[in-house]
């Protein structure tokens, strides 16, 4: 009988959850959703060091915005609770100690200074990578190297220990990665990793194991900067008797910065202006403050959109899935070796698309909301059709406000360019004529209508309406270009534009000639 799909995403609290977090994640959670299977978020804070106040509510609220929430989590519970390491400390002294029994593992008594002058040691013999290692341990201060009374009277008095892992000298481990096929190490290569520190905690490399193992985890969905220790877990799997039932490594590719030349990081989100992290984070120990993408303005559909083709391609053209096709569509085949540029553009693209497909009534009521700030009463067919004018140009929800203002407040200023290039007093004069012409009508103006008249002014004044269109635009909205006149001058109403025509030809009149 097969196992149920069982996978986790396991970050630690120490400052907010990167993008890239936040993508493995969404592997996980759409690899279980595939399966039918459970998508548990667990607490990996044994580094208790690099601990950051706030950091675990920020990864819960991240995922909950993004639409992933877990099945299992130190919110929602489980089972197999508890779901930070911090609290599941009794349940790695026991494995330690097994693996100390089976002469797997070993106590180390050296200081910081003595392992330090062992890096040196090597470094002078030109070793390219100093480790503590199935060689150098034989030189250092250990129970391989103590005698055994020796060792037990270090124990009884009370002397900082670690345990490490006894790595073999000359085997070969391997183990098959769903992404990446068969990697294989050779145990030289290898270091005698700590596995339980001098505080008691474990490290990530025996706390993981042992609670993969106890939480039943059928497939580890993790980024590939875990790719070097791997090798170690699978050595530790198979330490601790639990081969059998070892879960799936899959290790996802990076992401990389926008123009493919290393990993993207909270640095380069600064020196980009491009949001790095789900949300706004403001560091309690530094007070230091770092975007997120939904204070940027993105949808959260859109993000998680985004970041599913970021290292993973559904087969075809298709790049707008809804997170249920996403479910539908993933598969741990489909995701690429080699990492993936981090493309704003097309993180603003993938918005723009979710952003078409709120309704238009649903857009107005956040335009009349903004109005309603600025003391402005609106009417609600209008606002509907400024929101349907400026979809084909918005990115964000808030460009319905900051682009649409111009519905709201006549110009305050004027593009130059397009002013000294064609502003000129007959212009005006023709722009004058038609606003009075339109200001005799008792009946709002639709914009083919306004044209026509306009198009009539301008031949009796001997111009051509190409010659006063963009006058009139910039007349109207203070811009050279921008959404269709026509609409523009229909959503503004004969009142309004006569009104902002006889105001710009008093304020632009330096530019006439």
């Amino acid at each position: 009988m097969s196992r149920r799909v069982r996978v986790r995403f396991a970050p630690s609290p120490t400052g907010p959850l990167h993008i890239g977090g936040v993508r493995t994640a969404l592997f996980n959670y759409l690899f279980a959703k595939k399966h039918d299977g459970d998508f548990i978020l667990r607490i990996e804070d044994t580094d208790q060091t690099r601990f950051v106040e706030g950091a675990e509510e920020y990864i819960m609220n991240a995922l909950e915005w993004c639409g992933i929430s877990p099945t299992e989590s130190p919110k929602h519970g489980g089972k197999y609770a508890p779901y930070r390491q911090s609290e599941r400390k009794p349940d790695y002294a026991q494995y330690a100690m097994q693996l100390l029994e089976q002469d797997k593992a070993y106590y180390a008594f050296d200081t910081s200074e003595e392992l330090e002058q062992m890096r040196e040691r090597l470094k002078r013999a030109k070793v390219a990578s100093p480790q503590y290692n199935a060689i150098t341990r034989m030189q250092m201060k250990n129970s391989l190297t103590l005698p055994q009374d020796e060792v037990k009277a270090r124990l009884a008095s009370g002397e900082p220990y670690v345990i490490r892992i006894k790595v073999p000298r000359k085997e070969e481990i391997r183990f098959e990665d769903m992404i990446r096929g068969w990697v294989r190490v050779h145990s030289s290569a290898m270091d005698d990793k700590v596995l339980l520190k001098s505080d008691g905690m474990p490290t990530y490399h025996l706390a993981n194991i042992v609670d993969d193992h106890l939480m039943d985890i059928t497939h580890v969905i993790r980024g590939e900067e875990w790719l070097p220790s791997a090798p170690l877990h699978v050595l530790l799997y198979q330490y601790l008797g639990w081969a059998d039932t070892m879960p799936q490594f899959a290790h996802l590719p990076l992401i990389l910065r926008p123009d493919g030349n290393g990993k993207l990081s909270k640095r380069d989100g600064d020196r980009l202006g491009i949001p790095v992290f789900p949300l706004n984070w403001e560091d309690p120990q530094t007070g230091e403050k770092a975007a997120g993408f939904r204070e940027s303005g993105y949808l959260p559909e859109a993000v998680i959109n985004f970041l599913a083709l970021l290292g993973w391609h559904p087969g075809d053209n298709q790049e707008i899935f809804s997170l249920k096709e996403l479910e539908e569509h993933f598969t741990i085949a489909r995701i690429n070796k080699s990492g993936s540029k981090f493309d704003v553009q097309k993180a603003q693209w993938t918005n723009q698309q979710y952003l078409r497909q709120i309704p238009d009534t649903q857009i107005a009521d956040y335009i009349l909301e903004k109005a309603k700030a600025q003391g402005i009463s609106y009417p609600k067919d209008k606002a509907i059709r400024v929101a349907a004018l400026m979809k084909e140009r918005a990115v964000f929800m808030d460009d319905f406000w900051e682009q649409g203002k111009l519905f709201f407040f006549p110009p305050d200023a004027y593009d130059e360019k397009t002013a000294k290039k064609k502003w000129r007093t007959d212009v005006a004069d023709v722009l004058l004529t038609f606003a009075a012409e339109i200001a005799k009508s008792t009946d709002n103006i639709e914009g083919e209508d306004a044209k026509a008249i306009l198009a009539q002014i301008a031949q009796d004044a001997g111009l051509g309406i190409g010659k006063v269109m963009q006058p009139l635009r910039l007349a109207l909205t203070g811009e050279g270009a921008g959404p269709d006149l026509m609409e523009v001058m229909a959503i503004l109403g004969r009142e309004e534009i006569s009104k902002r025509l006889m105001q710009a030809a008093d304020n632009l009149a330096v530019y006439a000639e």
